[in-house]
């Protein structure tokens, strides 16, 4: 897999979206800005401008380095075998990385709170959009569900990414409808109680599924 200037263009202008948004707002922004929030949204902790600034603009560089290198690192080279839908995965969490930053520089320059209105709903589709391609995922150490079961078994890495893929994608879908429709002060405690449920439920699945196939071998 080779290194595309083309190909990599949308990701690089949304990773500069917030860096220019920063530099736009960096004159205005006081010299104490809120850097960490509570579940409801509360500011808990100020930091410096620099604080802030490297706290917001990592989140989507750090996660574009990891996307960039996992082809070549992949020990089984199953993520090359992915294709366009690496690619567009990666666009993906990258713009909804940058779109958050951007949304935090935002409250950080006119609101010290933090309101999960916008939040929540981004992370369902996020769930949803995961379990889209949990499905076509192929066994590797660095995206999907990686347990000691799946990466055993092809067979316990399909079935359990299928299942997996099925329950992110509604429960992706549950959060974000909820989220219009419950108080926000309910919304980080709901996508908290609903990761927990979607983390474990794929688990679960994947060592009783092999247990159960070991028992037939």
């Amino acid at each position: 897999m080779k290194l595309s200037l083309k190909k990599e263009l949308p990701n690089i202008i949304m990773l500069l979206l917030p860096a220019i948004y920063l530099a736009y707002i960096w004159n205005g922004l006081p010299q104490e800005v809120p850097v960490h929030w509570n579940l409801h949204g509360e500011v808990n902790r100020f930091g410096s401008k620099l604080e802030l600034a490297i706290t917001s603009l990592s989140m989507p560089i750090i996660t574009y380095v990891i996307f960039l290198i996992a082809p070549f690192i992949d020990p089984k080279g199953q993520i090359k075998q992915i294709g366009a839908k690496y690619g567009n995965l990666k666009l993906f969490i990258v713009a909804l990385l940058s779109m958050l930053a951007i949304f935090i520089l935002y409250n950080a320059n006119n609101s010290p709170e933090l309101s999960p209105e916008f939040i929540v709903p981004l992370l369902g589709i996020l769930f949803m959009v995961f379990g889209n391609y949990f499905q076509t995922i192929k066994p590797n150490y660095f995206i999907g569900i990686r347990t000691p079961w799946t990466l055993e078994s092809p067979e316990v890495w399909k079935k359990t990414h299928r299942l997996g893929g099925q329950i992110w994608f509604v429960g992706g879908l549950v959060i974000a409808v909820c989220s219009m429709l419950i108080p926000s002060v309910y919304s980080m405690k709901i996508v908290i109680a609903s990761f927990l449920i979607l983390a474990l439920i794929p688990v679960i699945y994947s060592y009783l599924y092999f247990r159960d196939i070991k028992k037939v071998v």
